[in-house]
């Protein structure tokens, strides 16, 4: 209590006293001992007041004997199913100790790919993320003095590399070395990366790595098969020095469908553990093959330049047809050229507005420019103008795809007699125009887009002359047919809306991973977090059915498969109270992350309990780390002390004195008949 309250208490009990005195015994001539009461009462009541308003305020202090935390975390993937016996044994051991118990205040945890509360031991984590239950506990025990003990096999499965863990200062780490710790011959493949998709007739990269575990030099053989043929092989020398060996190639998708591929390395002699020697995957080989037609009624040596620079990829395929051909033959096309149209493709036309498909209109002196202004295009050009040499200028600032490779050196003019244009929709020019040296401010090339069609415009004809002209400066037609290519692939491609679209694998490696997610929309394409999306996958071989709700994510759904067995499945995913639905098929593979390793990783383990201030113990010293537990000065229960500040006004008593005393004074002078 400060100074100046005490001065204030001391100046209330004067004030109280003194009003007492004045009223009680000044006035008084008579003093009976019921006045003396009454002037007590009174100064009890006046100097309780007083108090309350002066509010001094009081500290209690509370000791309590605060123990340090043991942590036992205990590994429960399937890789240390083998010395579960052996794990079971040091928790009892531990646990039965009374002067742990005595010393510490114990909590165990267990761990896979995430921190669990310790309920019971299954060994069915597929994986073993040991920095990430570090960090976990970590945060959990901050600001208190702990010690875990960590009890595992050191092989970590994903997550950081948890031998560089930094603990509190306040926290150290004794880590106890469960499994066989030698060191055995083994040789692995390690993750195979390809892409998800494959087109017909194209070639697709393969990339994955052979890894080797022993002293002496060995030569083995690694084969690529895709669907039980061999596709690539080679031999691999390794050492104890030269342990990593990478695998680069390319495969050729030569028939559609999914294809499965497996990377094998031959096994050897000593070898114990050989499913490391064998990794899966998948690959959908689709054929795509774009139907481009060319509308023309004229012969012109464009239509050839066109269809040459097209079918240079071999998944584009070009028709030159007739303005006059038969819808029927129209109906499996993805894109239309117009080239210099006229009246007669007044049919033509229609037909590609009523699929809403997406057009490329070519220009020339044979163009009617008088149709083309009627037939429904977001652009108008003005006609009656002679012909002239028109020149290209590259637009650097196009921005639906990279044009910067086109190179239009020496390029020879085009010929147009179109006069200047009128866009009506949002657009983009690939080119400029250039007349005579001068840049006239008008596109030769230029793309348009509306709602979802897309539609092209060049006004000029003679590309011919351009795809010669690029032979001439490079001896090849690169140049020019990766330019026109990429124009078509950008005309060809279509957004998908889809109200209902999945995402999966085709194969996945081992139960797991697999997860398959899902977006649904409503009719305004916005995304509906109310829609109840299920999942319902059938096993191909035993036609087990599993029904599922696909659970909603941040902006997504997804529905988690691990409790899955290797096997093929199907799958449909729907909506509740909505006709869309969307089926696919994938395979599990029999991988188990956790079983790649041959022995236990006591090095790492070693490395954590260093850097922590803790030690490293195998299953036969536990009677040593309970020694050391219980004898490190490090680890002691401390005394703790708590101050509490309390007000008067929280005195409860104080209050009841002061309401008694005014109640008793005016009882007795009511009693007494004193005024």
């Amino acid at each position: 209590m400060e100074s100046i309250t005490v001065l204030y208490i001391i100046l209330a009990a004067i004030v109280a006293l003194g009003i007492v005195v004045f009223q009680y015994i000044y006035k008084q001539k008579a003093k009976s001992k019921i006045h003396w009461l009454l002037a007590f009462l009174r100064f009890t009541g006046i100097f309780g007041l007083l108090l309350l308003l002066i509010n001094p305020q009081f500290s209690q202090k509370s000791y309590t004997l605060e123990k340090p935390n043991l942590v036992i975390l205990a590994d429960n993937s399937t890789s240390i199913e083998e010395s579960a016996a052996q794990l079971n044994e040091i928790l009892s051991e531990i646990k039965s100790s009374e002067d742990i118990t005595d010393r510490f205040k114990v909590t165990d945890y267990s761990f896979g790919t995430d921190l669990e509360i310790f309920d019971s031991l299954s060994f069915q984590e597929k994986n073993t993320n040991i920095y990430k239950s570090l960090s976990a506990l970590k945060d959990v025990y901050a600001r208190e003095q702990t010690v875990t003990i960590l009890l595992s096999d050191g092989n970590q499965t994903i997550g950081q590399d948890y031998s560089y863990f930094k603990s509190n200062q306040n926290n150290s780490i004794y880590t106890v070395v469960l499994g066989d710790t030698t060191k055995y011959k083994d040789i692995s493949v390690g993750t195979i990366q390809t892409n998800k998709y494959a087109f017909l007739k194209n070639k697709f990269p393969l990339e994955t790595f052979v890894s080797y575990q022993g002293n002496s030099a060995i030569s083995e053989t690694v084969s690529i098969k895709m669907n039980s043929k061999v596709v690539h092989k080679e031999n691999v020398k390794l050492t104890s020095q030269n342990n990593y060996k990478p695998i680069s190639i390319e495969v050729e998708a030569n028939t559609v469908g999914i294809k499965n591929l497996v990377v094998e390395v031959s096994q050897l002699p000593e070898e114990r553990i050989i499913k490391n020697n064998r990794r899966t995957t998948s690959i959908e080989v689709i054929d795509e093959k774009t139907k481009i037609a060319i509308i023309s009624d004229i012969l012109h040596p464009d239509l050839g330049a066109l269809k040459k620079a097209i079918e240079s990829n071999e998944q584009r395929k070009v028709s030159i047809l007739k303005s006059n051909v038969a819808n029927s033959i129209l109906e499996d096309i993805d894109l239309f050229i117009f080239y210099q149209p006229t009246a007669r493709f007044q049919n033509s036309f229609k037909y590609a507005r009523s699929k809403n498909a997406n057009t490329f209109i070519i220009t020339g002196t044979q163009t009617d420019y008088s149709f083309l202004n009627k037939a429904d295009v977001p652009f108008e050009i003005e006609n009656g103008y002679p012909q002239q040499e028109v020149f290209g200028l590259l637009n650097n600032a196009f921005t639906k795809y990279d044009i910067s490779k086109f190179d239009l050196t020496d390029f020879p003019p085009l010929v147009s007699d179109a006069g200047p244009i009128l866009i009506t929709s949002p657009y983009e020019s690939l080119l400029g125009t250039q007349i005579k040296g001068l840049n006239i401010q008008q596109p030769l090339l230029s793309v348009m887009e509306k709602n979802s069609q897309k539609s092209a415009l060049l006004m000029g004809e003679n590309l011919w002359k351009w795809r010669v002209q690029t032979y001439r400066n490079t001896n090849e037609f690169v140049n020019f047919d990766e330019f026109i290519g990429n124009f078509i692939r950008y005309l060809t491609s279509t957004k998908n809306k889809s109200r209902l679209n999945v995402d999966y694998e085709k194969m996945y490696e081992g139960s797991s991973k697999t997860v398959i997610t899902a977006t649904y929309f409503d009719e305004a394409f916005l995304f509906d977090s109310n829609a109840k999306v299920k999942i319902k996958v059938t096993n191909t071989e035993t036609k087990k059915v599993q029904t599922n709700p696909m659970v909603l994510k941040n902006g997504y759904f997804e529905a988690d498969l691990s409790n899955l067995i290797a096997g093929s499945y199907e799958f449909v995913v729907s909506v509740e109270n909505e006709s869309k639905k969307e089926t696919g098929k994938f395979t599990i593979s029999e991988f188990d992350m956790e079983n790649q390793f041959v022995s236990s990783n006591n090095v790492k383990l070693e490395k954590l309990a260093v850097n922590s201030g803790g030690k490293l113990f195998y299953p036969s010293q536990i009677e040593e780390l309970l020694a050391d537990l219980k004898e490190n000065d490090a680890y002691v229960p401390t005394e703790k002390s708590t101050e509490n500040i309390v007000s008067l006004i929280d005195f409860r008593m104080l209050l009841a004195i002061i309401v008694f005393a005014f109640a008793a004074e005016w009882f007795i002078r009511k009693y007494n008949g004193l005024i």
